[in-house]
C-alpha cells in the first residue's frame, strides 16, 4: 500500500509550512485527502467530497495546483485527458514516479509499486527521461 498512515493535522500543517504555503483549512483538508488515498484522484473526485461540507470547486482547483508547483504533489494525465492528483510524503519526493494501471472498463486507477523497467532504443538517441508509466487492462472487479 503507497499510503499506510495518515498525517495528524499538525504535522500536515508544519508540512504545508515547510512547503512555504498557508495552512489554511481547504488546504489542510485537499492534502490529507490526498496524502490518505490509495490512488490519485480528479478535481471532479475532491469536488465530490468536499463542496457537500462548504468547500468551493474553484479553492478545491487552486489548492490542488499550489500543492503541486510546492511540491507536495504531482499531477498526471493516464491518456485520458483527466488531470489526478496525488500527495507525495517527504519521503517520496525525491524518488522515481511510479507506474499507474488503469481499467479499460470502470476506469479505476491503482498506484503500482516502483519498478525497474529495462528499455531499449534503436533509435539514434537513447531514452533519458521518462515521465510516466501507465499499463491499461482489465482490472479483476470486471
Amino acid at each position: 500500500s503507497k499510503k499506510a498512515t495518515e498525517l495528524p493535522a499538525a504535522d500536515l500543517k508544519a508540512v504545508l509550512r515547510e512547503a512555504g504555503l498557508r495552512a489554511t483549512m481547504p488546504r489542510l483538508e485537499v492534502l490529507r485527502r490526498l496524502q490518505s488515498t490509495e490512488s490519485p484522484m480528479s478535481h471532479a473526485d475532491l469536488a465530490s467530497e468536499l463542496v457537500p461540507l462548504g468547500f468551493d470547486r474553484a479553492t478545491v482547483y487552486r489548492n490542488l495546483n499550489d500543492l503541486v508547483e510546492s511540491g507536495l504533489a504531482t499531477r498526471v494525465d493516464l491518456g485520458d485527458h483527466i488531470w489526478r492528483f496525488e500527495g507525495l510524503r517527504p519521503e517520496d519526493r525525491d524518488g522515481p514516479e511510479h507506474p499507474h494501471f488503469l481499467c479499460n472498463d470502470c476506469g479505476d486507477i491503482v498506484c503500482l509499486p516502483a519498478m525497474e523497467i529495462p528499455l531499449t532504443s534503436k533509435a539514434a538517441r537513447p531514452i533519458r527521461d521518462i515521465q510516466d508509466v501507465v499499463l491499461r487492462g482489465r482490472c479483476t472487479s470486471c
